[in-house]
């Protein structure tokens, strides 16, 4: 069954920049592979250090776990990120609904 990533990540306003600069590689990554079929960044503007990432994957959970995560990539990010975090990180996965009727997208919606 297809799942989503949805991922808060809470850091000081001053290393959003550093914190996305570090999160660029494994969202190029991510985004390459072949199991993931969206990845897109959302920022808080109220909030300039708080951001949620929502990934949508073609794999198991098992799959990602056991190797989406271990890759260099993701590795580098983690050690860089981990120490920016102010709050703790919430990770919330979400099932997609089984049936097509509940799918839309339009493709004029994406730059």
């Amino acid at each position: 069954m297809p799942f989503s990533f949805h991922i808060k990540i809470t850091v000081a306003p001053e290393n959003a920049e550093k914190f996305l600069a570090a999160l660029k590689p494994v969202f190029e990554g991510f985004a390459a592979e072949p199991e993931c079929t969206y990845f897109e960044v959302f920022q808080d503007p109220e909030n300039p250090g708080t951001f949620r990432l929502v990934e949508n994957w073609n794999a198991t959970k098992e799959q990602i776990f056991e190797v989406q995560l271990k890759k260099d990539y993701y590795k580098s990010y983690a050690a860089e990120t981990e120490p920016l975090w102010i709050k703790p990180r919430e990770v919330e996965v979400w099932e997609r609904m089984p049936s097509r009727e509940w799918t839309k997208s339009k493709r004029e919606n994406f730059m």
